[in-house]
């Protein structure tokens, strides 16, 4: 769908984008993450060709793609009603069907048809939010970009608008995610890149991210016979090894290779053939939130590469994130 290259991008003599480098599948719900002013808007309006880029290649899967974009803070016509600017969007993008129909139909899909005869000067934030994507979504676009889309919104309005967005990818679009919440991410995204001084410092899918941070598969166990059940998890043939946590918590280390539906079954039905009943059984998972903040403060690295200009600064910086915990230790050694 869109491959970036080497991009780079600079205001006058402020360098934002340092060659960035960016792969989108058609289908991909991609959660583009990264600190205020590290360059994810400009990269948005570069790919939508809003701004121009300096140099790298951006390349789409065809010649006639179509893009939806949502700015951060869609700039709308308050002086129009939902029915008037919706109708207005149809036209300015030259929508070949039944314009009055289509306006209905994304406001039937971001559930504004009912508040659309309102004048837009008195919407909320919200509502500005699902007319703005409403917009974006007039043109049936190849591509979806959201820009902060439940940014200064309150509970409610920000569930409204995750909820359109899970439509969205239950129904097979491609979207490109912008958002400080993590949790939106992690509930909708199938892939993540946080943008780091320019580059891009991690990409991939949950998955793949935390085994870049040697993240094991594991499950952790709370039960009240904490020695007993430490024995009986050892004995299962695809763990590793277990070890007892500070808090009395059992976790169970798998072999290398196996599934997390296999780890999960065999430590269930094993606890259950031995009469033991835990209080809990979960994944032992570094999150999103502390990658992203550890690759964000240089203190977290990827066991397997390193990025652009980040080594740099992280030469001076002699704590890591322990992959096993989360928690933040001395380092052995400055990474190199």
């Amino acid at each position: 769908m869109l491959k970036i290259s080497g991009l780079i991008k600079s205001y006058k003599n402020f360098s934002v984008l340092k060659g960035l480098n960016m792969s989108v599948e058609k289908g991909d719900i991609y959660g583009f993450l990264g600190t205020n002013g590290c360059g994810k808007t400009t990269t948005m309006n570069v790919i939508c060709n809003i701004i121009p880029k300096d140099s790298g290649d951006i390349s789409f899967e065809s010649d006639n793609i179509k893009i939806g974009y949502l700015p951060e803070s869609p700039a709308l016509f308050g002086y129009m009603n939902g029915f008037e600017y919706l109708d207005f969007i149809g036209a300015c993008c030259e929508y070949d069907g039944d314009i009055s129909w289509r306006t209905a139909e994304v406001l039937s899909l971001t559930g504004m048809y009912h508040n659309a005869p309102r004048y837009i000067k008195g919407y909320s934030r919200g509502m500005i939010q699902r007319i703005g994507i409403a917009a974006a979504l007039y043109a049936n676009p190849d591509l979806l970009i959201l820009d902060e889309p439940t940014s200064a919104l309150d509970p409610e309005g920000r569930a409204e608008v995750m909820g359109i967005i899970n439509s969205l990818a239950n129904s097979g679009s491609t979207i490109i995610l912008c958002t400080h919440i993590l949790a939106d991410v992690e509930r909708v995204a199938n892939k993540v890149g946080i943008l780091r001084d320019g580059v891009m410092a991690v990409e991939g899918s949950l998955v793949e991210v935390r085994q870049m941070f040697g993240a094991e598969n594991a499950v952790t166990v709370r039960c009240r016979d904490v020695n007993n059940t430490a024995i009986v998890l050892q004995e299962i043939d695809v763990i590793e090894r277990t070890e007892v946590e500070y808090n009395g918590d059992v976790t169970a280390h798998a072999k290398t290779g196996v599934s997390d539906a296999d780890l999960f079954y065999k430590t269930v039905t094993t606890l259950a053939s031995k009469q033991i009943v835990p209080d809990g059984v979960w994944f032992k998972r570094l999150s999103l939130e502390q990658i992203y903040l550890g690759i964000n403060s240089g203190s977290l690295l990827p066991f397997s590469q390193t990025w652009g200009s980040v080594t740099q600064c992280d030469k001076a910086s002699k704590k890591r994130v322990s992959p096993q915990d989360g928690e933040y230790q001395q380092s052995e050694e400055e990474p190199k």
